[in-house]
């Protein structure tokens, strides 16, 4: 039985009664405890990592100076979230125009703006960026924990079915990416809310969630279209039609960046158009970009970090257009509509990238896993003997500033 294909009764609670209660429990119970209590081992796990990794990997050449306590966290994307945190998009009047120019403009302000935020509390930068990943993957991992629940195949399963999803999404190759100072955690602390709020039909809540959700990734475009088609989907009586407005709010964060960005550059897709200088994200063809990444990752023409990881990219492209196929197959369209969104925004770049990244955000893919492993018990198995070790070789690489893409 292939993966997230589970019998019809598995793809919906036993009841509707069932999944509304799943999703409704205003304060955590035993089931939800169980999740937070993974949640802060792991959390444990990963810093005793960096700890080790700030000591292994010694910032400089002569291994005599461990770094700073946050120094291993400090790396790639962070710098852009903390310079615009603290200067702005554009500081004394530099810009795309500029030598040198970072291209931060293709960074959305959700996260930067949180960040200079809680630095006002929090005298360090990076121990800010740090305490908004810890607090909001808290809050993402209860709600897909409360997600996995909601489409147990029993209600008595439900328990096990949020563990098991927390588990499986808590040891994945790219969890690292949720305890530094970056956007995933955060985004997932809007997104997974508002789908909870989406399948009890609360629409207002889940478009003002994926509204915040906009403001800090691209990918909240993504999910707003998998709201619109659960809307249609689950549309019975004519009362749900005057509910239609509020789909139009989580375009409004993108709108209000591409004016403000247009109001200093001239240019409405600024954002865009950065992504594409700094990161080779313009278009090309889905065979293209396939085309490039497998040259890159088995041509001989990349050094073998960066080849490896391109071969990650494949892999994980793989497993993105099997998830969203048994998606399709079980008719669960809004699911496989956001996760088609996303393979399309990130498979049609020169080559890949951050593919393995993106699976955090898929939750279709940590809820269909803990379903599959409720029906085969190795799945498990096979999981904590594979991935999780996997997962610390990609901690102790990003820690380490060793990341290759």
């Amino acid at each position: 039985m292939s993966l997230l294909n589970p019998p019809r009764r598995d793809v919906r609670p036993a009841t509707p009664a069932a999944g509304r209660a799943a999703a409704r429990v205003p304060w955590p119970g035993a089931a939800d405890r169980e999740v937070l209590w993974l949640y802060l081992l792991t959390r444990v796990g990963i810093w005793t990592t960096a700890y080790c990794t700030r000591w292994l990997f010694a910032d400089d050449g002569k291994a005599r100076y461990a770094g700073s306590f946050f120094s291993s966290w400090q790396r790639w994307d962070w710098w852009h979230y903390l310079h615009i945190a603290q200067s702005g998009y554009f500081p004394d009047g530099r810009g795309p125009w500029s030598a040198g120019w970072d291209n931060r403009e293709a960074f959305f302000p959700g996260f930067p703006f949180l960040l200079r935020a809680v630095h006002t509390v929090v005298p360090s930068w990076p121990a800010a960026g740090a305490l908004i990943s810890f607090v909001a993957g808290g809050v993402a991992v209860l709600a897909l924990g409360r997600i996995a629940r909601s489409y147990a195949p029993r209600p008595e399963r439900g328990g096990a079915a949020g563990s098991r999803a927390a588990l499986f999404f808590l040891l994945s190759p790219c969890a690292v990416f949720l305890a530094a100072g970056y956007t995933e955690a955060l985004f997932l602390a809007f997104a997974l809310p508002a789908w909870l709020a989406a399948r009890r039909q609360e629409w207002a809540r889940a478009a003002v969630l994926v509204c915040l959700a906009t403001t800090v990734r691209v990918s909240g475009l993504f999910l707003a279209a998998a709201l619109a088609v659960h809307f249609l989907t689950t549309a019975r009586a004519p009362g749900h039609w005057w509910r239609a407005p509020w789909l139009a709010l989580p375009a409004l964060p993108p709108l209000l960046q591409s004016w403000y960005l247009h109001a200093h550059t001239g240019d409405w897709m600024a954002w865009k158009h950065a992504e594409e200088r700094g990161w080779y994200r313009d278009f090309h063809t889905p065979w293209e970009a396939w085309q490039n990444t497998w040259h890159a990752a088995f041509g001989h023409a990349q050094s073998l970090g960066y080849a490896l990881m391109c071969q990650a990219e494949l892999l994980t492209m793989v497993v993105g257009l099997v998830l969203c196929g048994v998606l399709l197959r079980r008719r669960r369209w809004a699911e496989a509509a956001y996760i088609a969104l996303s393979l399309w925004a990130l498979g049609t770049s020169y080559w890949y990238t951050s593919l393995p990244r993106a699976t955090l955000l898929w939750w279709p893919l940590w809820a269909g896993l803990a379903a599959w492993s409720l029906r085969r018990p190795r799945v498990t198995t096979a999981y904590l003997a594979v991935v999780a070790p996997l997962s610390t070789v990609v901690a102790v690489t990003f820690l380490s500033g060793r990341w290759a893409g």
